[in-house]
This record gives C-alpha cells, structure tokens and sequence, in this order.
C-alpha cells in the first residue's frame, strides 16, 4: 500500500466500510423518499374521497334541500348557497344536479344547465352515495355523488363535490421540498456517521487494509508467546480465552484450557476471587505450585461492568526472601505513621492508652497491656523516685482473642522481682525482649499467673518504658502466642519509637486532665454553692461543665429590696482558666451592682463598661495576644431579669445572650421576643441595652439556659428551641423535675460548652401581706398614716414591730413631704420582713451623716439605720424609692446609745 493509498484511505478497512455504509445509506434513503412520496399521494387522494364525500353528505341532507330542487327555479335557491358551502370548506366544486343529470348549480356558472358527464346510475337508480377518481370535463377530480331524497323516499336530485386532480398534485409536489431536504439531511447524517466510525477505525487500525491486519495479527500473537511473562485474557462470563506460553508454564495449564472457568484452572483459590472480583491489582503476590507469582489485573473496559480482565504475572520466588525484609520495613514505617494518627485523637489518659494497645495488634503484637502510675491517671506529676513506680494501674488490653489470661483492666500491677522483665525495663530505660519460657524473674513475681500463661501459648514477651521528658509514665507490653516468631533485636527499636510517641500523647493528655481538673476547681468555687432564701420564686438549677474544657457559663439568684428578685445567666466565650476567672469577675460584678438597685437596662451598661476594662487591662500584658489566641476570649453574653411577686412583673434585659422561655400555669410555651443587646466587652457601649417587661401570673416558670444546652455538633439552635419547648410544655411539675427533664431530652454525651440552667416558678404576694397609702405634701398627713400603718401591723400580729415601724415610716414620710415631690406614697410589704417604701417624684438621694450638737435635723437617717435591718434607695423612670426592712422576729426594743423622744417630735428631726 502506498502512501497516497493510506492517506485517501482507497484500499484500507476503514475506507471499505466508509464507501459501504455510504451506499447503504443512499440506497435505502432513496427507497424511502420513493415510498414516502407515493404514500403521501395516496393518503391525498384517501382524503380528498373523504371530505369530498362528506361535503356532498351534508349538503343533500341539509334543510329545504330537497324542497328547493321541487321549486320553479332551483338555481336560484341553491347556487349561492352551494358556492358559500364551497368557500367554507375547501373543496374545488359542488354542483347540484337534478334526476336526469342536468347541474342546477355548479362553481363554474357557463355549466348550469348542462349535463354531467359519467355514470350516475349508482346515485340514481340505486340511491348509493359514492366517490370515485373521475377523468373528463371540465377537470380530472375526485369526485363524490350523493342522492337528494325527500320525505316521500324519491330521489328528487344529486349532490357532487369534489376536488380536482390538479389540486391533489399541487398539494403532494408541496411536500416534496421538505421531503427532499429531510431524504438530503438524513444522508449528510449517514455520511457523516459513517465518516466518524471510518475515522476511528482508521485510528484504530492505523490506516491498515485486511492483508496487513492479518499479518499482524501473526505478529503480535507470536511476540505474545514468545515474551517471558504470562498473560490471562479472560472474558466477561470469566472464562479463559487466551494464555500465552509462559502463563500456561507457570501455572500449569493444558493445551485444552480455553473456554473453562477461571474456577475450573486448579489456581489458587485466591487466585480465582481475584479473577472474579473485577477489581484491579498491581503485584499482588500469590502461590502457585512451588512457585510465588507477582500477578497484576486490569479490566479489559475500564468503567464497564461488563469487562473480562487481562492477567499478567512473572514468578518472583527468587525475590521473596529478598523483598521479604524490605515489606517488613515498609509495614513497621506505616504503622508508625498510623500511630502518629491514631494515638492521641483525645485528650483523655485511658482514652490514649486505649489507642496504642489498639494500634500495635495484631500487626505488631498478639496482645498489648498498658499499665500507667496512679498519678499520671489523676494528671499529676509523675514521681520521680524509682522506688515508687514498683506498682502500676493496668490500663488498656488489646488482644486477638477475648479469652487471654493476662490481668484484666483496673488491676494493681507490681514490679518487685528485679530479674522481671518490667522491672528490668525500667531500671535500664529502654526496651526488653524475653523469652518466657526461660524467664525466672517473670515466673517468679506471679507463678499461678505465667503458668497460666504459658499453658495458653504465650512465648514471647518485649516490654519498653514509657518515658516523656525523661519521667516514666508507665509500661507497654507486647506478647506474642499465636504468631510463632519470636520477637528480635530489628522489633526492640521499633517498640521504643511507638512508646515514645504514645508516652508523649499521654503527658499531653495528663496535662490536660491536670488543668481541665483545676479549671474545674476554681469555676466551681466561683459558681453559687447554696441559693439564698427569698419568697419571689422557687428555684432549681443545673450546671454542667463541658468535656473539651471548662468554660465561662454561670447563673445568680440574687434577693432584691421590695422582696424582688434578680435571675441571672451569662456566659463568657472561650474556655479554660481565664474564661473561668472572667466568669468569676463577672459574678461578683453583678453582685456589686445589684446593690445599687438599679433597672436591668443600666445593670448591663455598668456591666459592659467593667468589662471594656478587664479586656483592656488584659491587652496590655506582654502575653495577651497568645491568651487570647488560645482561649478565644471575645466578650460575654448576659441575661438579667427583675421579678416582683408584689405586681407579678418581670423586667427583663439581654447583653447578646438567648431570651428566657416563659411557661404558663397550663404548660403553654413561649419565647419572649427581647431585644437581645450586644455581648459585653466589644466597646460598643455606646449602644444602650433595652428592657421587656412581662407580666407572670402565679405558677409560671421563668426558664433561664445557656446556649450549650440547645446547640450542639448535631443540632442547630432551631432544632434545640423545638426540643426545649416540647420538654417544657408539661405544667404541673417542680422546677427540680423540670430541670432533670430538660437534661434528660437535650444533655448530649460529651457536651462541647458548659451548660447552665435556671428554673424559676413564680410566686405572687398576698395581697392581704401588701398595704399602700397616697400621702398629701402637709405635715400633717403623717401622723395618719402612721397611725394606719400601726393598725395594719396589729392585724398582721407584728405588733412588737410597731414603734420601730412607726419611727421609720415617720422619719421617711416627712422627708418626702418636706423636700420630695408629687405624688407620695408610702407601701408595706410583710414578707420574709417587714419592708417600709416611701415614693416621691424627687431624684434627690438622702445620705448617712453625723449632724452636730446644735444641729436642729439631720438625725432622721441615722435613727432610720440604727432601727432598720438594712435601708437603701432605688430610682425609677420618675423619682425615687427609700426603703428600710425590718426583722419580724425584732422584739422592738430602741438601741440605747440612742435618745428617742415621742414620735411628733421625730418629725422635726428628719434630714
């Protein structure tokens, strides 16, 4: 072939088959275009007999048809009607005839009157409507005949429509354009097709004709047999469809192998799933005979699920001892490199102990026992005196069978025989080997248990200490029974690097468990240990610290004047010894500026402003950056609430912390809507937090939570709202039961953030215990009042609290007649106390001092002190209130360092 051959592709397969289904192609589109068009006149004439026939049908039998050709004139009554019929329906022409023949109408006007031509004999005299291919004047047409019958069954005319012959072939030639150009675009297809199957067969076939592929063939089937390593083609249904000379000498096959199943070949079983899997495999090293095969499989159709597969193999018997070795190192490096990432995936002592027993079987070991010292499981320093690693914990197992006879886990292990293998290990500082058959000291230390162990087929024992930074943590133990090789000198180094790198993961994870321990310590030193006594709201509360490290979280219940009550929940984002001490600074700040009584709103300002400080006081130590860095220390968020059991109202405000959830006496569910605020120390503070005031009827509870409790790594806030509401929306349980149901729906098992919790059920005061006043500004509306405030005490049994009572409220009173503002009002609350308020619109503070001798006033506060348990002053959005509280159980009795004249004369000393 030469080249100009190859390059038109004259004599090539791929040229042959081109010019073949070219022909092919052409010759049955050809074909096609002819019957299409021959069908497509037919099924033209079908429907020009069809309507035609239709046509002719619907206008004889039309109405007064048939009573116009009986009239004088029927031209005159049909001929319009007949070529409005034709207009509206297509066809070429309808002409109405009488008996004889003779048109009345026609859409040709010059033929009215004349006779038609053809046979009528079928409509005439046998009343058959018919259609038929008529030829002659004036047009060659389809044509269809129907009688006109009157009621009396008399053929009284006939109806012929049709279509004209001319007009059947316009209509066909009309088609035949697009029926060319499809026959045109269908062969462009074809040849194009075939151009591309042509092309890829050239490529294919490299241009070759069928001599030169035939003789390749020869070629490559000797080369195929002449190469020194076996090939197996074996197909789909897995059976042998080819092997070459090497493969048949190096496995055995008879010259009769073709066409069996791979399973019917006498190969190694594994051999046989191999072949059958249609997986892949590269060197994979498998017997045969005497003989160790390196055997690689690819699929003949990659990405076909119908694929057979290609075999190869070359005998590597010669290599194995060779290569042996080489596998051994490279298995010791990656189980190294999996121990890297295996061990230490925690932060947890046994966890990680857990992890190296886990590791080293059965690949390096049949069993692993770890044993740690006492201290390392609590997180302390190691001892350093060897006198005191004699005894050891154990602390993980790890075997190929359950039923080992080593010591279980939690067992005190002993070192005291020094000839021991353990004991020998530590003494030297690096890794032992022994055979335990011969090993005295061994038997010694524990006879009934080596026996044991012995019996069970335990042969060989290699022991290493485990050391980081030079302390021994504890011991590693690798046994061996089921494999038969003892362990050698090459495994004494590898020991060593797998504990050194597991010793390491455990001081880690001891020093973890030390701080998370102190963390833990101080945060909890920090929290409320005990709530105080007050009668606003029964309470209950949960904290849980997270596993992955202590956090910020915490909650307050905090006694307010007015037998109020302050509700409290933060959280200080980041975690570990500084979050906690945050927390704590924020506690006790909170405490601080509870006592200045003041809204919610403004509690949180002060709150924020501290908080600006503590950060910028941090931020300017040299080692802040890597704290912050480290811990995540961003801010804080807190949530405040004032109830008053007097009113039933709850003021609430939020520093970027979740709302609180609002369950009433029936169980129903809400999720007041507050405005949530900035979180604290972002020096924002510019921005003013906002309060909400919500009214609790008796019996709600006021659920107070931290975020940890609703999001977790598997559940969003969303989820954890929709849990949280259906666990509350239960009425008629305590705070306590509701506390143990929330942790029980929502408490995951290794919590990712602290947790606090908050129930609070509300309680009303009886409005039996509460009595108020509106006092006029005149001096002498005080001793009315003072005097129903007396009558009010004697009906609550408080008559021993009487003159004490009377000498605040009287010194209060006039304080706020004299120099407060409209209104006055003066309120007693009989609660864990008796509280005294006076209220007046003035902002103006009265303060504590010594007035002098000759000062006429100025003692009025002072006597207020001296008989008050404690008194102080709170603001609202209009004035002020002064407050004292008195102890019921106070006997009544004036201090005696203390002058008291009558209550009248008290007035003029007021402040």
């Amino acid at each position: 072939m030469t080249a100009r051959d190859r390059r038109t592709g004259l004599r090539s397969v791929a040229g042959q088959v081109f010019a073949l289904e070219a022909l092919i192609a052409l010759l049955v589109i050809a074909a096609a275009v002819f019957v299409t068009f021959h069908q497509a006149q037919r099924d033209t004439e079908r429907d020009a007999r069809i309507r035609s026939l239709a046509v002719a049908e619907a206008f004889a039998h039309a109405p007064g048809v048939d009573d116009a050709l009986t009239s004088p004139d029927p031209t005159a009554a049909l001929q319009s009607r007949a070529e409005a019929t034709r207009l509206a329906t297509g066809v070429d022409f309808i002409a109405v005839l009488n008996p004889a023949g003779v048109r009345y109408t026609d859409s040709q006007p010059e033929l009215i009157g004349r006779m038609a031509t053809g046979d009528l004999t079928r409509a005439t005299v046998d009343g058959e409507s018919f259609t038929e291919l008529f030829r002659g004047a004036p047009n060659d047409a389809v044509r269809a005949v129907v009688p006109v019958v009157n009621e009396q069954g008399r053929i009284v005319g006939l109806v012929s429509s049709g279509i004209e012959v001319q007009s059947i072939s316009d209509a066909v030639q009309g088609r035949l354009p697009l029926l060319v150009g499809a026959a045109a675009g269908a062969l462009v297809l074809a040849v194009g097709g075939a151009g591309l199957v042509s092309r890829r067969l050239r490529r294919q076939t490299h241009g070759l004709g069928p001599a030169e592929m035939t003789r390749m063939k020869e070629h490559h089937e000797a080369v195929l047999h002449a190469v020194r390593e076996g090939v197996l083609i074996v197909g789909p249904d897995h059976r042998l469809l080819l092997a070459n000379d090497e493969a048949r000498r190096l496995l055995g096959l008879s010259a009769k192998a073709e066409r069996l199943h791979v399973s019917e070949l006498g190969l190694d079983p594994r051999t046989v799933e191999l072949l059958t899997s249609g997986r892949s495999a590269t060197d994979e090293v498998h017997p045969a005979g005497d003989r160790l095969l390196a055997v690689s499989v690819r699929p003949t159709l990659p990405d076909n699920d119908e694929s057979g597969c290609v075999m190869t193999m070359r005998d590597t018997t010669e290599l194995a001892a060779v290569t042996g070795r080489a596998a051994v190192a490279r298995g010791r490096l990656q189980l190294l490199y999996e121990a890297g990432v295996r061990i230490g995936t925690t932060l947890e002592v046994v966890r990680t102990a857990e992890e190296l027993a886990e590791v080293a079987v059965p690949r390096f070991a049949d069993f692993t026992t770890v044993e740690l010292l006492e201290p390392v499981l609590r997180g302390e320093e190691p001892p350093q005196a060897t006198a005191e690693m004699t005894e050891m914990r154990r602390t993980a197992l790890s075997g190929l069978r359950p039923d080992q006879p080593l010591q279980p886990v939690g067992d005190t292990i002993r070192f005291e025989v020094a000839g021991a293998p353990m004991a020998t290990a530590l003494s030297a500082g690096h890794a032992v080997e022994m055979e335990l058959a011969s090993a005295k000291g061994w038997r010694a230390q524990d006879p009934e248990g080596a026996a044991q162990a012995l019996a069970y087929g335990m042969h060989s024992l290699l022991t290493v200490p485990l050391l980081a930074r030079g302390v021994v943590l504890g011991m590693a133990n690798f046994w061996r029974a089921d494999t038969p090789e003892p362990f050698g000198e090459e495994d004494l180094s590898f020991a060593e690097e797998l504990a050194a790198r597991a010793a390491v993961a455990i001081d880690n994870a001891r020093r973890f468990t030390r701080e998370h321990a102190m963390a833990v310590t101080l945060q909890r030193s920090l929290l409320p240990r005990v709530l105080p006594e007050q009668s606003a709201v029964d309470v209950s509360y949960r904290y849980l610290p997270a596993k992955a490290g202590v956090g910020g979280d915490w909650f307050d219940v905090i006694p307010l004047p007015g037998a109020r009550v302050a509700l409290v929940v933060g959280d200080v984002v980041g975690h570990g010894l500084h979050a906690a001490a945050t927390m704590g600074r924020l506690r006790t700040a909170v405490h601080n500026f509870s006592t200045l009584d003041v809204p919610p709103d403004e509690l949180l300002g002060h709150l924020d402003e501290l908080t600006g400080r503590i950060d910028h006081r941090d931020a300017e130590s040299p080692e802040a950056d890597g704290r912050r860095r480290d811990e995540g220390i961003t801010g804080a968020t807190c949530l405040y609430a004032i109830y008053d059991p007097a009113s039933g109202r709850c003021t609430v405000a939020s520093a970027g912390h979740p709302g609180p959830a609002l369950v009433g006496p029936d169980g129903r569910v809400e999720f007041p809507e507050l405005s949530p605020g900035l979180p604290l120390g972002l020096g924002l503070g510019d921005v003013p937090f906002e309060t909400t005031e919500l009214w609790l009827p008796e019996g709600s509870k006021l659920v107070l939570f931290t975020d940890g409790l609703l999001e977790d790594r598997d559940r969003d806030l969303d989820t954890g709202l929709t849990l949280l509401r259906s666990t509350l929306a239960r009425p008629d349980r305590s705070p306590e039961q509701t506390c143990a149901d929330v942790l029980a729906t929502l408490l995951s098992p290794s919590p990712r953030d602290d947790i606090a919790l908050l129930v609070a059920r509300t309680r009303l005061l009886d409005r039996e215990r509460i009595a108020e006043w509106e006092v006029a500004r005149d001096a002498s509306a005080v001793a009315p009042v003072r005097n129903a405030a007396a009558e009010k005490l004697a009906d609550w049994g408080l008559d021993g609290l009487a003159f004490n009572a009377e000498l605040v409220l009287s010194e209060l009173i006039t304080n706020a007649v004299r120099y407060g503002a409209d209104p006055v009002r003066v309120r007693l609350l009989h609660d864990r106390a008796l509280i005294c308020e006076v209220s007046d619109g003035s902002s103006t503070s009265p303060h504590l001092r010594h007035a002098a001798i000759t000062d006429e006033g100025g003692r009025g506060l002072y006597l207020v002190a001296q008989y008050a348990e404690r008194w102080g002053t709170r603001y609202g959005r209009r004035g002020k209130t002064i407050w004292a509280e008195l102890r019921v159980d106070d006997a009544g009795e004036a201090p005696q360092a203390v002058a008291v004249p009558d209550l009248d004369a008290l007035e003029d000393l007021a402040w």
